[in-house]
């Protein structure tokens, strides 16, 4: 699915949130070991700058070579294009050695992958036991009642032809996607887990957002503008004269740990 994100790689780096540190330091809490993450689906690296400040190396890989290009340059992250499948020989030769990682992340998008040949690899390249791997998505913003109103008319009504049949595991939260690991130490399940985000956002903030949906993407190859006038100008009247708002981005974090097998 790297292709859908491809030609808004620049409106997905500049719109996208940034998660917030108590995601990760929960993360961080259940990892026995803070080696080596390989961060899986990095796009522009939003998750990778965070986890380089609470693990000693990073390997983040991408299928999207556009995508990589708008990440932030790190000592300790190595940034690594891969194709979209991988044999064991190739995971080796571009990832990772087999029982090296001490935890995988993937941020929104999980449900992208086939998720059995995935997890194959996660229990290949995961420390045996107890490695880690920690998946999470994230909701709509919620900005204001106004806007909140229109943007969900958007989603739901307006774009709901162009969304991938996947995205409807988001829209549960990820709590219907296969998860086939143990529950980590303190919990009794493996999730989800809310946290929340925030960022700053400004109308054109708003809207680049939008145009950094997958179902922008499809709806424009087929010839219709999801964002036209009339759309626009019902978020220009919801939006008022605020310069900035505050979008609050509800997230949701699946979190498990491999056994000995």
């Amino acid at each position: 699915m790297a292709e859908l994100f491809v030609n808004q790689a620049k409106q997905y780096a500049d719109s996208r949130p940034s998660y917030p540190l108590q995601l990760f330091q929960f993360i961080a809490s259940k990892t026995p070991s803070h080696n080596l993450v390989w961060d899986v689906a990095t796009g522009s690296g939003q998750a990778a700058k965070s986890l380089a400040t609470l693990y000693k190396n990073v390997i983040a890989t991408d299928v999207s070579e556009k995508q990589l290009e708008f990440a932030t340059k790190l000592p300790n992250v190595r940034y690594q294009h891969t194709p979209s499948t991988m044999s064991k020989i190739e995971l080796e030769q571009l990832v990772t050695p087999e029982g090296t990682i001490d935890l995988v992340t993937i941020a929104q998008a999980l449900h992208w992958f086939d998720l059995s040949t995935f997890y194959e690899q996660v229990k290949w390249v995961l420390k045996k036991p107890h490695g880690i791997i920690a998946a999470w998505c994230y909701n709509l913003p919620r900005i204001s009642n106004e806007v909140d109103i229109v943007l969900d008319q958007l989603y739901s009504v307006i774009s709901k032809p162009y969304w991938d049949s996947a995205r409807k595991l988001v829209d549960e939260n990820y709590r219907s996607i296969d998860f086939p690991f143990e529950a980590v130490d303190g919990v009794d399940h493996t999730g989800p887990f809310e946290f929340v985000t925030e960022t700053n956002m400004t109308f054109d903030g708003l809207l680049t957002y939008i145009r950094s949906w997958s179902a922008y993407q499809t709806a424009k190859e087929k010839g219709v503008e999801l964002l036209g006038d009339d759309v626009v100008e019902k978020f220009k009247f919801a939006w008022g004269e605020d310069v900035r708002k505050t979008a609050k981005f509800p997230i949701y974090l699946r979190i498990g740990r491999v056994g000995n097998a």
